[in-house]
């Protein structure tokens, strides 16, 4: 692999930035949005999936009085 320069480097890291696109602040806002629904979403399920284990193992283990 060639080496570049330090000149060449910075003018190629320019170059690749340029081209991003960023997210308008509304899609950043949906996206936060979603992601703490999900985030929401998940704990209620690995609650209610704990809670139905840990009632199948008390019954199993006959500790469920």
């Amino acid at each position: 692999m060639a080496k570049t320069n330090p000149v060449e480097f910075i003018e190629q890291v320019r170059a690749e930035a340029s081209k991003v696109t960023w997210p308008s602040r509304k899609e950043t806002t949906v996206t936060t949005i979603m992601v703490f629904i999900m985030v929401f979403l998940a704990a209620i399920f690995f609650l209610l999936a704990d809670q139905v284990l840990s009632w199948i193992v008390s019954l199993t283990l006959g500790l469920g009085g």
